[in-house]
């Protein structure tokens, strides 16, 4: 069943496959599974995606007339809410936020975007910003370089870090 919470994502959990592995336990769940969501690009105004210091993940810090291109996703259910604030950790914390639901996605700089209705939701802002490098967290560089080991069946996450089955 498809629950009442939504959420932004900006970082790791944009790819289906981590999204799924993290809520689902596995990245390849059925269609029936896969339909009870929804994934729209949307834009977090006033925040900036930043790198994490010696992470493959991003932190999102509040950032006046700066902007984050993520996924607003609907259809999660408390227990979805459980996982994913336990995915994401010590490290963030979740809060509510406006988003704008992205109509039309323009290039890498966000040219020719538009953008249409806002929602309200929340996401998971990063609380230690002396970790915080200066550069913009790239998602495609992630997907290309780090996703085979995210979205693997036989890794366990502990507070958002990839960490070998236990024996």
């Amino acid at each position: 069943m498809s629950g009442p919470h939504t959420a932004f994502f900006y970082g790791t959990l944009m790819e289906p496959r981590v999204f799924f592995r993290v809520v689902q336990g596995t990245s390849h769940p059925s269609d029936v599974i896969k339909s009870l969501y929804t994934f729209t690009p949307a834009v977090l105004h006033d925040h900036c995606r930043h790198r994490v210091q010696g992470e493959d993940y991003p932190g999102v810090i509040p950032e006046e007339g700066q902007s984050v291109l993520g996924s607003f996703v609907t259809g999660l259910t408390d227990a979805n809410i459980q996982k994913l604030d336990s995915f994401e950790g010590s490290e963030y914390d979740r809060r509510a936020v406006k988003v704008k639901l992205v109509t039309k996605l323009g290039n890498a700089q966000g040219v020719c975007q538009v953008e249409g209705e806002e929602e309200e939701t929340t996401t998971y802002i990063f609380i230690h910003p002396n970790r915080i490098e200066r550069g913009e967290w790239d998602f495609e560089h992630f997907r290309k370089e780090k996703l085979h080991m995210w979205a693997r069946e036989e890794i366990f996450f502990s507070e958002g870090k990839l960490e070998p089955p236990h024996c």
